[in-house]
């Protein structure tokens, strides 16, 4: 029987699901993403040294770019092994990771399926989801 994973993602953690003989495995992957909101320089607006202006913006988008990168590598180190990929969830994370699967020089983009937006579900609409999926 096929292994059968779905992945409902979005930028604060990413729930897995693994089908596979008949049993059901659930796995959950946090992220490390600094949300702007939250960022402890919010109120700082840089930094001088002489009469150079320095911006913590680029900083932060940079820093940012490479915790998503991080973040992503984790999701797909979770679902090696799969036979059939079935990536859902709100906003942009689920295109992001898209991108990188199908940038990845290896087998796992052959096995991406479909690419949906959900809502923010509970884990057990989240199975419940990936078991409707599949039995299409």
């Amino acid at each position: 029987m096929k292994k059968q994973t779905g992945i409902w993602i979005d930028s604060k953690k990413a729930i897995i699901v693994t089908l596979n003989d008949g049993m059901e495995f659930i796995c959950e992957v946090q992220s490390d993403l600094e949300n702007k909101v939250y960022h402890d320089k919010e109120g700082d607006k840089g930094s001088f040294m002489a009469n150079q202006h320095i911006n913590s913006d680029k900083t932060f988008d940079e820093r940012k770019k490479h915790q998503m990168n991080s973040y992503l590598n984790n999701v797909i180190s979770s679902i090696n092994g799969s036979d059939e990929l079935y990536v859902f969830g709100p906003a942009e994370t689920k295109t992001k990771l898209q991108q990188k699967i199908l940038d990845n020089k290896s087998t796992i983009a052959e096995k991406l399926k479909s690419i949906e937006t959900a809502d923010s579900m509970t884990q057990n609409q989240i199975v419940a989801k990936v078991k409707e999926y599949y039995k299409k």
